[in-house]
């Protein structure tokens, strides 16, 4: 009996005692292991970023809903260095899921090629905008960021017409003549009290002192276009890609950076409204303090100007359009402008064959000028290098697809953004012999000769893009460093500082500069 009771005890203790438990433990097993496949397919579907049935590119693996975002981050480097080892492992065209945002990157002369030259206008249109990018281009009413189509195209239009023709550059020469010849007096003074010229600051106030000109028609004070400049180098930094960018479902949780924007557009509204409200009082008729005559500054098609789906433009799209013209072309121009003359100080056999060619054109004391540029292929030589070695930007500005397509075999989403990485076209040792050394000469009578810069007959450099979004104004912004380079060589010898030697390591902001800011001294020409 004993033996019994200790039987049935064991049996009590392994099986329950009534059949509504066994079913109930049977269902709890078949509930937790659909649980388990449950999450086993979430986290692949979500993990995954290229392949499957969507066909993207291949991609490095991601983390459910974040994707690969977070794991950008904790690097705690910068993004181009993610991508150069990324474009390694996964080839010439790859995707990443950064957070809501599909990225397709794109490193190959082929592929940008096809995309943006053969298929132009299937790649021309910008992705999505975040919030704060909104709040600064008044929903997308701007050349950069408007969506491929009619407003697009009235706004592109408008600016090739009233800003870069041949005879509306001739007609702004004055201009050109007034800064930069400020520009000169001020670095030399500049050497004289200090010991050394700040390149990036002052060619920084030059060119955004022609742009602001030929936008307004009007000279302002130094002080004021400080103040502009400022302002606007503040507003591109608050509009590069933030956390918000990538997860926009979260906006709300980052009400103190849209507050910080919404403040920063309201100064950026006061600095520059006055200067259109004064132009446009001059066209009217009830200003007469203007340097420019009416029609002569670019604000002055704006006036008119009827917008698809917009009609006339208020004051605050006025403000986005100058902005953006003043910002783009004076960040680009002065950071090619620093980069050249840091390959000039620390190659003084280039600038002395720079300086031979520039007075065997104009003469020691002779004043430089347009026609004069035109005729100096050692100077575009330098140029060109400048842009090949160091491009403004890693990455063009962000462009998508019209509609659902495919590059390179894989599949482009409508709702993708499009990232052409085009550093790695100046440093594949495929397309230039030894891509790393400064040399000119490969633009006279090297691979570089054939060299377009609009990617017409093949992208082999790009530092204004290529195909339909290309800069309206790369021209300009190539008219400007070369007339300012060509001044600065011709006047002064520009030497190392022993107290802050030239330094090309790069650091990023809106464009590559220089970490350490180039500081040389320069010795009046005497021979």
């Amino acid at each position: 009996m004993g033996s019994e009771m200790c039987i049935r005890d064991s049996r009590c203790t392994t099986l329950p005692s009534h059949p509504s438990l066994l079913t109930m433990q049977v269902t709890d097993v078949i509930l937790l292991g659909l649980c388990l496949l449950f999450l086993r397919w979430w986290w692949r579907r979500w993990s995954t970023t290229g392949g499957g049935p969507k066909n993207l590119p291949p991609g490095p693996p991601g983390w459910p809903i974040v994707g690969n975002l977070f794991q950008v981050i904790l690097q705690r480097r910068h993004f181009i260095y993610v991508i150069r080892d990324l474009r390694k492992k996964y080839g010439p065209i790859f995707s990443m899921q950064m957070g809501q945002r599909t990225l397709i990157i794109v490193s190959s002369a082929e592929l940008i090629h096809e995309a943006l030259i053969q298929r132009g206008p299937l790649f021309a249109s910008r992705p999505r905008d975040s919030p704060i990018r909104l709040i600064f281009s008044m929903g997308k009413c701007a050349i950069n960021s408007a969506e491929y189509g009619p407003l697009w195209r009235t706004l592109r239009k408008n600016f090739v017409t009233e800003m870069i023709t041949p005879l509306r550059i001739k007609q702004c020469s004055w201009i050109r003549k007034w800064a930069m010849e400020a520009h000169m007096r001020r670095i030399q003074q500049e050497a004289r009290e200090q010991g050394f010229v700040q390149v990036m600051s002052n060619c920084r106030l030059t060119i955004c002192s022609i742009l602001i000109c030929i936008c307004f028609g009007a000279k302002i004070e130094e002080k004021r276009i400080k103040s502009i400049e400022s302002i606007l180098k503040d507003v591109m930094l608050i509009t590069l890609p933030k956390l918000p960018d990538f997860l926009p479902v979260f906006t709300p949780l980052f009400r103190r950076q849209v507050k910080e924007a919404e403040e920063l557009r309201r100064r950026q509204v006061e600095l520059l409204a006055p200067l259109i409200r004064s132009r446009k009082a001059y066209v009217e008729g009830n200003n007469s303090d203007m340097a420019s005559p009416v029609g002569a500054a670019y604000v002055d098609s704006l006036f008119g100007l009827e917008v698809p789906g917009r009609g006339r433009l208020g004051e605050e799209e006025l403000v986005t359009l100058v902005s953006e013209i003043i910002s783009a072309g004076t960040d680009t121009s002065a950071t090619a402008l620093e980069w050249a003359l840091l390959h000039l100080v620390m190659d003084q056999e280039i600038q002395e064959r720079l300086y031979r060619e520039i007075v065997g054109c104009v003469g020691k004391d002779g004043v430089v000028t347009e026609s004069h540029v035109e005729k100096m292929p050692y100077l575009s030589a330098v140029v060109k290098e400048t842009f090949r070695r160091h491009p403004p930007s890693h990455f063009v500005l962000s462009h998508a697809a019209t509609e659902e397509t495919k590059l390179g075999g894989y599949t482009v989403p409508k709702e993708a953004s499009v990232e052409f990485y085009t550093a790695w076209l100046t440093e594949n040792p495929d397309m230039w012999e030894d891509p790393n050394e400064f040399r000119p000469e490969r633009f006279m009578s090297g691979d570089g000769v054939e060299v377009d810069v609009t990617g017409t007959k093949g992208v082999r450099m790009m530092p204004f893009g290529v195909g339909r979004r290309i800069c309206p104004a790369w021209t300009l912004g190539i008219l400007h460093i070369n007339l300012l380079l060509a001044k600065m060589v011709q006047a002064f010898h520009w030497l190392p500082n022993p107290n802050a030697p030239p330094d090309p390591t790069e650091t990023f902001a809106f464009t590559v500069v220089m970490k350490n800011p180039l500081k040389p001294l320069i010795v009046p020409r005497s021979i």
